[in-house]
C-alpha cells in the first residue's frame, strides 16, 4: 500500500435504505444556548451556529428524497425568555429572511413560515412573505419554520375557526372529521411527520406538532443542535427504518 493511498479519504457507502426515507421530518432544534455557555459564548452565537446547521441539514435532506422538513424555531412561550434573547433571536430570523436569495438560491427549497404571525412586527412579516413568495416557484423539499409556534394554540385556533363555520350553516357538526380538523392546523395540506428528532438530551415534544404527531416515530439524542451532522441525521433516519410502524395493526 502507498504512503497516498493511506491518506485517501475513504468513503463509506450509506445504510440508508432508499426505499424506506421517511417523507416528513420534523426537527425540535434544541441545546442552542446550551452549546453557545459551553463555549463561553453569548447564547446568540449558538442561535446562529444553529441557523447554519438547519440549512447543512435540509440541504443533505433534500438530497436524499425528505419532501418536509418542519423545525421548531421559536415556541408561544419563548417570549418568556429574555428579552435580550429574543431580540437577537429574531434579528437573526430577519436577518436570514432577507438574505433569502443568497441563503436558498441553487437549493429548490420551498420555505414556509407557519404559527401565529399576529405578535411579530411588520417588518419581519414583510420579509417572510418576500421569502415565501421568492421561493414559491421551487420544486423541492418543503422547509416549514414554526415561528411563535405551540400546539395547544394551534388547536385552539382550529377549533374557534371550524365553530365558526357550523354557526354560520357552512357546514354540520357531523361533516367534522380528523381530516378536516388537520385541514385547519397551520400544517394543513402537509402529511403529519414521519419521524420526529429531538437533540440535547431532552425527552418531550414542549408544545410541537401534538396533533400531527399521533403516529410519529421520535429518536432522541444528547448531541446540541449546533453540532448536529449529516451524520446524526443519517442515525436518526436508520434508526427509524428499523423500527415496525404497525399504526395499531397486527403484522
Amino acid at each position: 500500500m502507498s504512503i497516498i493511498s493511506l491518506f485517501k479519504k475513504k468513503t463509506q457507502p450509506s445504510a440508508l435504505d432508499s426505499t424506506n426515507i421517511p417523507k416528513h421530518i420534523a426537527i425540535i432544534m434544541d441545546g442552542n444556548g446550551r452549546w453557545a455557555s459551553r463555549r463561553g459564548l453569548p447564547r446568540s452565537a449558538g442561535h446562529r451556529m444553529g441557523a447554519e446547521t438547519l440549512k447543512k441539514i435540509v440541504i443533505y435532506c433534500n438530497s436524499i428524497g425528505v419532501k418536509y422538513v418542519t423545525a421548531y424555531a421559536f415556541s408561544t412561550e419563548n417570549w418568556n425568555r429574555p428579552q435580550k434573547e429574543v431580540d437577537s433571536i429574531m434579528g437573526l430570523l430577519r436577518m436570514y429572511l432577507m438574505q433569502v436569495e443568497e441563503q436558498f438560491d441553487g437549493t429548490n427549497v420551498i420555505l414556509k413560515v407557519i404559527g401565529d404571525r399576529t405578535p411579530l412586527s411588520d417588518e419581519i412579516n414583510r420579509a417572510i412573505d418576500y421569502a415565501e413568495e421568492y421561493t414559491a416557484k421551487n420544486t423541492g423539499l418543503v422547509l416549514s419554520v414554526a415561528l411563535n409556534y405551540g400546539s395547544r394554540h394551534e388547536i385552539c385556533q382550529a377549533v374557534r375557526l371550524i365553530a365558526s363555520e357550523v354557526q354560520s350553516g357552512g357546514i354540520k357538526p357531523e361533516d367534522i372529521t380528523e381530516e378536516y380538523i388537520s385541514s385547519h392546523l397551520y400544517t394543513g395540506g402537509m402529511p403529519d411527520p414521519d419521524l420526529i428528532i429531538r437533540p440535547s438530551g431532552e425527552f418531550r415534544l414542549s408544545n410541537f406538532l401534538m396533533w400531527q404527531a399521533a403516529y410519529s416515530e421520535f429518536w432522541f439524542d444528547s448531541i446540541n443542535w449546533p453540532d448536529f451532522s449529516e451524520k446524526d441525521m443519517e442515525r436518526a433516519i436508520i434508526a427509524y427504518q428499523n423500527r415496525d410502524r404497525r399504526f395499531g395493526r397486527v403484522k
